[in-house]
């Protein structure tokens, strides 16, 4: 079963938006780092039950328009229709990547990866990891995407007391959702599922939207 390992959420400058998380939402926040192949750079906030949220902006915009990853693409689009944060993706988790792209590849679901990631922390260690997209059109609509560390991603004693405990999401129906993912779609919840870490309301609205407790 998958697990939420994090929002995204689309800001012009990490720094401020930590910030603001900070004084505002009492939610503590470390720099992540560069991105240095995409020209991008973040802030995360940990939260206990495993998941985190990530603030993504652009460093290098010359060299963010280069690239090829449907993440960066989005960010680019985002950015150039609001200049306010915006959650707009979320990643799944997964140790079982490649049994992923057999999966949609047996059941013709395109998609675009897996993508090598990587980046220096503020400490000087390195971290890795792959992601791959089921295809969407970024422009109208969004499917999450999965993500695997080769390196854990994990900063001890960083934990928020919050959970991220619910995602409300309009990018698809529940059904077409399962069958992407590979997951059990339980009918007693009509238009909820239930990640290992958190539940996934399916909306009518097209923003993401989601919930602390």
């Amino acid at each position: 079963m998958l697990a939420l390992d994090h929002l995204v959420i689309s800001v012009k400058d990490a720094e401020k938006a930590n910030e603001y998380a900070r004084k505002h939402l009492s939610i503590k926040a470390i720099k992540g780092g560069n991105h240095e192949q995409w020209g991008t750079y973040n802030y995360l906030a940990y939260f206990s039950n495993t998941s985190y949220i990530e603030w993504l902006a652009i460093h290098d915009e010359d060299k963010a328009r280069t690239q090829d990853n449907p993440l960066i693409q989005h960010l680019l689009h985002i950015q150039q229709q609001k200049s306010e944060p915006t959650t707009f993706q979320f990643a799944l988790s997964t140790n079982q990547l490649d049994s992923y792209v057999e999966h949609f590849k047996q059941e013709q679901i395109p998609f675009k990866g897996p993508f090598n990631g990587h980046r220096v922390k503020p400490d000087g260690t390195e971290l890795r990891w792959r992601m791959l997209f089921p295809n969407y059109d970024f422009k109208t609509e969004m499917l999450p995407f999965l993500i695997e560390w080769e390196t854990p991603n994990k900063t001890l004693g960083l934990d928020n007391p919050q959970n991220i405990s619910k995602i409300y999401y309009g990018g698809t129906t529940k059904d077409k959702f399962t069958h992407i993912y590979k997951l059990r779609n339980k009918k007693i919840h009509k238009n909820m599922l239930r990640l290992l870490n958190t539940k996934l309301y399916f909306t009518d609205q097209a923003l993401l939207s989601y919930e602390l407790s």
